[in-house]
């Protein structure tokens, strides 16, 4: 494993397969934004799409999770026909840029890396990465782009927030678990042959 600087980590693997990993990652959480989720409060779900910026993220680091989940927000926006929340998708990119941060506390998934204490430490960004996502940027976006009401909007992002992150969670550390097994495996077969 070779050390990377810390302004690479940050910019992510940038390639024809992160590319296409967004461009898959940004549909898949703008439909599972509409269709694979449960209400949980006005505006707001319980929603299966957070586990995209946990594999993309994972795998190829904050820049590219932030654009997934900020293309992403924009689509479920379309696809369901609410008007464009624009306040909202930068605040689900920054989620998605404190959730690819895996790599910057040594936890390389692609390379089958993942331990306890990296599971330690993802929960506690995630949970930081939602309570500035949402109870930080969104809020003050929501004021400066549309004047609204910020009592409503701490409210939906309070539910937004405990929602993402029991996802991220709850399901999103079983997931890395397996993806760093699965890549630790196939890593184990080429240095083998």
């Amino acid at each position: 494993m070779a050390k990377e600087n810390f302004g690479k980590l940050v910019l992510g693997k940038w390639s024809t397969k992160t590319l296409v990993a967004v461009a898959i990652g940004a549909a898949l959480f703008g439909v599972l934004m509409v269709f694979g989720s449960i209400p949980v409060f006005t505006n707001t779900q319980l929603t299966s799409a957070m586990i995209v910026p946990v594999v993309v993220g994972g795998l190829f680091g904050p820049l590219p999770a932030f654009v997934t989940l900020l293309i992403g927000n924009v689509l479920a926006d379309t696809i369901g026909g609410w008007g464009y929340w624009f306040d909202w998708s930068i605040g689900n990119g920054v989620l998605g840029f404190f959730i690819g941060t895996l790599p910057l506390y040594g936890a390389r998934i692609d390379e089958g890396v993942f331990k306890a204490r990296h599971a330690i430490t993802y929960a506690l960004i995630a949970v930081v990465g939602n309570a500035v996502a949402f109870g930080l940027v969104t809020p003050l976006l929501t004021s400066l782009f549309y004047s609204a009401d910020l009592e409503i909007t701490f409210l939906q992002a309070f539910a937004s927030g405990v929602s993402n992150t029991v996802v991220l969670i709850v399901v999103g550390i079983p997931v890395l678990v397996l993806l760093s097994k699965r890549f630790g495996k196939r890593k184990d077969l080429t240095e083998e042959a």
